[in-house]
């Protein structure tokens, strides 16, 4: 029932749900063409910014413009299709933040522990880096704003553009392919992909299906939130290196020569369908097939307490 949430705005007209993805991605095509035939590199770009305003600056700036993205949906969400935040979000009554903090705990823990092994295994690929005012100021930006940069994505793509492709395609399948598909391709700017080439696609698209997959089992974006969260928030603070699109104070440096590895294709292949079982026992998912590829019921044939709106 999370994508007939969309019933529920008093707007008329599903064409209203796909201006902001659409806006969201001439952007993003936009930034790629202007990177692509840029006369200098991403990396080059990055130094010559990190130079000049320094690295906390940098982040700041590219986390805030995607921030304000949050709140450009939540107002297009309350104000265009007169919907709550709350059924964007989930098909419970109310969020439940218990199932975010367990998803943003679970995954940042698993997370470190992943780190901790790849430390052992290979210490010479990493440097300590810990500067203490630096890090405090990279913690201070990071809380403020990596939430508010995931939870975008998040709302945009597995929520607003969810939701609206479901309505109009009458089906769960397509809107969780093209949803997963278009997250993966927000990523193509990122300078990982100009330094690891497109095989690096494998894991943003894989990633979205993942993200798309546990919002559409769970009913909501929920463990999404948190996961998504978790992996910016620890990622930006534990460790970073100079070609990933976060370059930051971080605790340590990852100094290996970057190469398209096994650790780029282990999150797809092993990680996220480990956490998918874990998640479907924990919370008890069923009807697999028909969550993920079923119809979507018409609004005609849900009762009136299911159309039902929150206030929040």
């Amino acid at each position: 029932m999370y994508i007939e949430q969309g019933y529920k705005g008093k707007t008329k007209g599903l064409w209203k749900y796909f201006i902001l993805p659409i806006g969201f991605i001439l952007l993003i095509v936009f930034n790629y063409i202007a990177v692509k035939y840029s006369p200098i590199s991403v990396d080059q770009m990055m130094d010559q910014l990190i130079e000049q305003w320094g690295r906390n600056t940098v982040f700041a700036f590219n986390l805030l413009q995607l921030a304000v993205g949050l709140f450009i949906v939540f107002g297009w969400t309350k104000i265009v299709h007169r919907q709550s935040i709350t059924s964007l979000t989930t098909a419970r009554k109310k969020i439940d933040f218990k199932r975010i903090g367990f998803s943003f705990a679970f995954w940042g823990l698993l997370t470190v522990i992943l780190f901790a092994i790849s430390f052992v295994l290979s210490p010479d690929d990493f440097v300590f880096n810990f500067k203490l005012r630096p890090f405090i100021i990279l913690a201070i930006i990071s809380l403020l704003l990596v939430p508010l940069q995931t939870s975008f994505e998040e709302y945009l793509f597995r929520g607003h553009m969810m939701q609206g492709l479901g309505l109009l395609a009458g089906n769960r399948l397509i809107p969780l392919i093209i949803t997963s598909v278009l997250f993966g391709v927000m990523h193509m700017a990122n300078p990982e992909v100009e330094t690891l080439g497109y095989g690096i696609m494998v894991y943003y698209i894989g990633t979205g299906f993942f993200l798309g997959i546990i919002t559409l089992m769970d009913e909501g974006l929920e463990l999404a939130l948190g996961f998504h969260a978790a992996n910016n928030l620890i990622g930006a603070l534990l460790v970073t290196a100079d070609w990933t699109v976060f370059q930051t104070d971080s605790i340590y440096l990852d100094i290996s020569k970057p190469e398209l590895g096994w650790d780029v294709f282990v999150p797809v292949l092993v990680i996220y369908p480990l956490l998918t079982f874990i998640f479907a026992k924990k919370y008890k998912w069923k009807n697999w097939k028909e969550k993920l590829t079923g119809k979507v019921l018409k609004k005609e044939e849900l009762t009136p307490e299911q159309l039902t709106d929150n206030v929040f």
